[in-house]
């Protein structure tokens, strides 16, 4: 941890791997996703203790509501474990911002409920920020965005960078420094595509439950190195 120079104001993770993590050790899949869990906060703790301001995760995909009904309803009640009330008074003390992303209609309503009450309670938090995608889609993302800016007659020369930024899901945050992806695979599955045009990608052969706290330092280390030209 001393040797970490510099850390992302703004990191992306995508988790994958907890299917195989779980089919490798002959495990239901729904062991690998409540492993996968378990992990997911470890890692935030981990991540808002080395300095990030802002975690992006990526829990749900568009393409996930495809999955097994049965798998996809475990994913929904999982989920709704993350707004349950230790968590949410664990981000009241550390005074950080809940913020989830994503088509949220799709959501059961059980779940819209509890993310709304989580936003509402935590909308004070200063010091950082937790946004989640949930049923998230990038390219649904920059849809909705110009659907938006078309529903309020802008011209098309007042059209810029900066007007669709403030139409996407994540608003007027900055952009993502770092994306981490587990779990082996190297592309980005339709997350944040707009928002990660330079962000700098790190990519680790660990499927998600087994991604530790050493691993996230390691990403840390070899982002510290890197030197960001954003095409200069």
């Amino acid at each position: 941890m001393n040797q970490l120079k510099k850390i992302p104001y703004h990191l992306g993770i995508i988790i994958d791997g907890n299917r195989r993590w779980a089919k490798k050790r002959h495990l239901p899949t729904i062991e690998g996703h409540r492993r996968g869990f378990n992990n997911v906060i470890k890692i935030a703790r981990a991540a808002r203790e080395r300095g990030v301001k802002i975690l992006t995760i990526y829990t749900f995909s568009s393409e996930n509501w495809q999955r097994p009904k049965n798998e996809v309803k475990y994913l929904m009640e999982l989920m709704a474990e993350a707004f349950s009330k230790r968590y949410i008074e664990e981000l009241l003390k550390d005074k950080i911002k809940l913020k989830v992303i994503g088509n949220k209609g799709k959501l059961p309503n059980f779940l819209q409920e509890k993310i709304e009450e989580a936003e509402r309670l935590t909308e004070k938090g200063k010091k950082g920020i937790l946004m989640l995608a949930i049923s998230y889609g990038g390219r649904e993302e920059i849809i909705e965005a110009v659907k938006k800016i078309v529903s309020q007659k802008i011209k098309p020369d007042e059209i810029d960078e900066e007007m669709i930024k403030k139409y996407l899901w994540t608003g007027n945050l900055s952009y993502p420094d770092l994306i981490i992806r587990t779990g082996g695979e190297k592309r980005l599955s339709n997350f944040l595509i707009w928002q990660s045009a330079y962000s700098e990608l790190y990519f680790s052969d660990k499927f998600w439950p087994d991604f530790g706290i050493k691993d996230l330092e390691k990403a840390f280390l070899d982002y510290s190195k890197r030197q960001r030209r954003f095409g200069r």
